[in-house]
């Protein structure tokens, strides 16, 4: 039997083994041919997959799709690339990086049980001496071993679940703050889709309506990802709202703001971007404040009739933390009329595009000559650009540059500019926070790879019937993950 054989036997015990996968690791073809003879005798129905040394099964478990649909590994602790209990500790290695740890059944041909039992210390769900296991035995043993797997699996949901239940609390409370706006025209919507990558990240965002009529909006993004960088961020919203509600002039917010991160900061590397907003009390204009931040985008016009802009980066100051000169002066923009700003964290624009057409430009049309031409690849990174550059100079004609020289495109300011100016046009401004936050995450295949942050604050007007919206999204990865 090689690698990849599959055997099916009739079964009449329980129906939770119908679909086991069990991969048998056993270099010796008359050992395995008299493994698969017990399990037909025990009449339980697998499908078996055969690895002939610790190398293959390592490759089986560890690659796309393999260790996944692999129930239980019987593996013999006598192989040709393992010595004792080497092999145990390599396959448990493996295993455990993956989703659902398959079960572990070792099979010893020493008659004591000290090297059984050592196993199971070292990892194993239970051993099985050759010369004394029949198929009863064997039957019982990767049974008990399935459903021992699947209690683990069970426990592991439930924990799953509860974390993710208070990391969505957690997340509600210090990433979704309550704005503090009496204004009924005054729109706030805000949403928060967090990374893939199972790591906690620093953006946060705020909106606080003054005394005087004036409204505050933030969005910042703490450089990192983890505990240290989510707890700076919460910080930082926090310290931000107290110097608003304090009445700190806001062209001194940032520099205050600034003092309290170089003092909660667990690293001195530990910058923050940010882009601060202050609506003017009679509506009539914003003061914009940059702070190593992408600008906003403005959104103006009427009901049926908005229009989308995309910000320079004009009068963009220095990001917070970094020790170079410079401060933080504000751009003052006019506004008549009905306005939104749709302020975002990086975590957006950095989305990668596997859909559609690239953001870069779209794709070289087959057979073409364009096709034949590197250099109009629009795919191709900084350094393979360069590469192609160095070949031109010596007058000779690059040849196609192959995968690693490769980006995958991003969605880019401009893309996240068309994409919300086509969302407005065709369904308005009421819950784009939500549709452009699935529709970022569809284009780039799932979970981003940084978390993102999205905040629209907006005026209606003075002489129309329509009051501000107000809503919050959570974007929860389970949740989001069904069509």
């Amino acid at each position: 039997m090689s690698s990849g054989d599959v055997l099916r036997a009739g079964s009449d015990g329980p129906a939770e083994d119908a679909a086991a996968t069990v991969l048998l690791v056993e270099d010796d073809d008359g050992d395995a041919l008299l493994v698969t003879e017990l399990l037909e005798d025990a009449e339980v129905t697998v499908v078996l997959r055969r690895a002939r040394s610790v190398a293959e099964a390592v490759d089986a478990l560890s690659r796309p799709g393999g260790a996944p649909g692999v129930d239980c590994v019987l593996l013999d602790l006598g192989l040709p690339d393992a010595v004792g209990l080497t092999a145990v500790s390599r396959l448990r290695e493996v295993a455990e990086r993956v989703h659902d740890v398959p079960a572990l059944v070792v099979l010893t041909g020493l008659t004591g049980g000290d090297q059984g039992l050592q196993a199971v210390a070292a990892g194993a769900d239970d051993y099985l001496v050759k010369g004394e296991t029949d198929s009863g035995l064997l039957g019982r043993s990767l049974r008990y071993a399935l459903q021992r797997r699947r209690s683990a699996a069970q426990q592991r949901a439930l924990y799953r679940s509860a974390v993710r239940a208070e990391e969505t609390a957690r997340l509600e409370r210090a990433l979704l703050p309550k704005p503090l706006v009496g204004d009924e025209r005054i729109s706030v919507m805000v949403g928060y889709l967090p990374g893939g990558g199972g790591l906690l990240g620093g953006d946060f965002f705020d909106t606080v309506e003054r005394p005087d009529g004036s409204v505050l909006s933030v969005v910042g993004d703490v450089a990192g990802h983890g505990p240290d960088e989510a707890a700076l961020g919460a910080t930082l919203r926090t310290a931000w709202r107290t110097l608003v509600l304090t009445g700190t002039p806001p062209e001194r917010i940032l520099e205050h703001l600034e003092r309290v991160l170089l003092t909660e900061r667990a690293r001195p590397e530990v910058f923050v971007t940010l882009c601060q907003v202050v609506v003017a009390p009679d509506r009539s204009g914003i003061d914009l404040y940059l702070a190593g931040h992408l600008p906003p985008l403005l959104i103006t016009g009427p009901v049926g009739d908005l229009r989308c802009e995309l910000l320079s980066p004009t009068g963009r100051g220095r990001a917070l933390g970094v020790p170079v000169d410079g401060g933080w002066e504000p751009r003052r923009i006019a506004l008549d009329g009905p306005f939104a700003l749709m302020l975002y964290t990086d975590g957006l624009v950095e989305a990668e595009v596997r859909r559609g057409v690239p953001a870069a430009g779209p794709p070289a049309e087959p057979g073409t000559d364009q096709e034949d031409d590197p250099a109009t690849d629009p795919t191709l990174d900084g350094l393979g650009r360069d590469a192609l550059g160095l070949v031109a100079l010596h007058g000779e004609r690059p040849a196609r540059v192959g995968p690693l020289r490769r980006r995958v495109p991003r969605l880019g300011q401009s893309g996240l500019h068309d994409l919300v100016r086509e969302d407005l046009e065709r369904q308005g401004i009421v819950g784009v926070v939500e549709r452009v936050l699935r529709r970022v995450r569809a284009l780039h295949g799932g979970p981003l790879t940084d978390d993102a942050a999205l905040l629209v604050v907006g005026w209606t007007g003075h002489d129309t019937p329509y009051l501000g919206e107000r809503s919050s999204t959570l974007a929860d990865s389970a949740e989001w993950a069904r069509p």
